[in-house]
């Protein structure tokens, strides 16, 4: 049997600390789900659209084990739907934790037959936020490190247009 994990999260815009979480969850699981998300606490710079697409274009390098959808509404029912048995949630600071604490308490309560995987990124990659790249990118400063070409030139471009 096939064990299938869902990443979720608002990828506004994917980084390389996404990318890396995304790597050792294939080593965790079979499958692994990318799950590009409405945040209704955040305002995105890139549309729904536009952060499926690009977490699509960077992750396809990772092979057929991983595939990116979107999704609305309640984690839970998208993963139920794609028989998913883990939630995979990535752990940069201790900051994180209570949130995330809380977060898997409810899924567990919602669906218990889901467990909730926290994985830390690599050091060099466990300061990074998406707002703290769009942050430093608007900024001027020098973000190849951290995202992927095609995310550096679509936040270029984007951040152009909306400064």
């Amino acid at each position: 049997m096939q064990t299938i994990a869902i990443y979720p999260g608002s990828f506004d815009p994917i980084t390389k600390g996404h990318a890396d979480l995304v790597k050792r969850s294939l080593s965790l699981f079979d499958k692994v789900i990318v799950a590009v998300s409405i945040n209704h606490s955040k305002e995105p710079l890139f549309t729904f659209e536009e952060r499926a697409e690009l977490t699509r274009i960077v992750l396809s390098p990772f092979g057929s084990n991983i595939q990116v959808i979107s999704f609305k509404g309640l984690l839970v029912d998208v993963a139920g739907q794609y028989g998913a048995t883990g939630i995979i949630r990535g752990l940069r600071a201790v900051s994180d934790f209570d949130y995330e604490f809380q977060l898997a308490a409810m899924n567990r309560n919602l669906a218990p037959n889901i467990e909730t995987i926290f994985l830390t990124p690599s050091e060099k990659y466990s300061f990074l936020s998406s707002s703290m790249i769009k942050e430093v990118a608007s900024l001027g400063g020098d973000i190849s490190k951290f995202v992927s070409p095609e995310v550096e030139k679509a936040l270029v471009d984007k951040l152009r247009v909306n400064f």
